[in-house]
């Protein structure tokens, strides 16, 4: 993703790029349940960021159930965040944010500090790029919410479906449903809002 002009400013007292939170700002989100309820994150000016519609995160948490205690949880196109703020405000017990835009994801830390939120982390890396490289296994929840437009959908379930433990979960948001998931994930649960359609995805034991 190309940077705009200024994104990265300069520390006078070192040679490292400062990078600066994204400050233009389309509005907010607000999160739906758990701990951080109520509070809001900032959603920056850029046309391929489109956050989870509150309609479609409560039902992905009740498909879920709304105690997360004890799981670990990937969100691969963080974006916003709302989908691994979520996670973490239902007690997940690590939140790893992919976001590979330097501006959003200094934004995502700044959230993460502001709420308080220990468990998550945020990464900077291409999320293709990083599932491929991952440990198998290592998630019982991946989130994925690529670009809307993007076409990423089926090579992100395939990449994700190796990082899920037996009996854990895929979700998949974008504007067309995933005809034929790779071998190992069954279709659990499936609901159109609008343009959006949304798929969970569950792994064979």
């Amino acid at each position: 993703m190309r940077e705009k002009p200024g994104a990265h400013g300069r520390d006078p007292k070192s040679t490292r790029p400062v990078i600066k939170p994204a400050t233009q700002h389309l509005g907010e989100v607000r999160l739906i349940g758990g701990l951080y309820r109520g509070r809001k994150l900032p959603v920056a000016d850029r046309p391929e960021l489109r956050p989870t519609p509150d309609r479609v995160r409560e039902t992905l948490f009740n498909w879920l159930g709304q105690d997360l205690c004890g799981w670990r949880v990937l969100d691969a196109f963080a974006g916003s965040g709302a989908l691994g703020f979520e996670a973490a405000s239902r007690g997940a017990a690590e939140v790893l944010l992919l976001e590979a835009d330097a501006g959003l994801a200094a934004s995502l830390r700044a959230s993460r500090e502001r709420l308080g939120a220990a468990a998550l982390k945020v990464e900077r890396a291409e999320a293709l790029r990083w599932m491929a490289g991952a440990a198998p296994q290592r998630f019982e929840l991946v989130l994925l919410d690529p670009p809307f437009d993007a076409g990423l959908g089926a090579a992100a379930v395939a990449a994700a479906a190796r990082l899920v433990v037996p009996g854990g979960f895929v979700y998949l948001e974008g504007p067309a449903p995933l005809a034929d998931p790779p071998a190992g994930l069954v279709l659990h649960r499936s609901l159109r809002a609008g343009a959006v359609h949304a798929q969970l995805f569950v792994a064979g034991e």
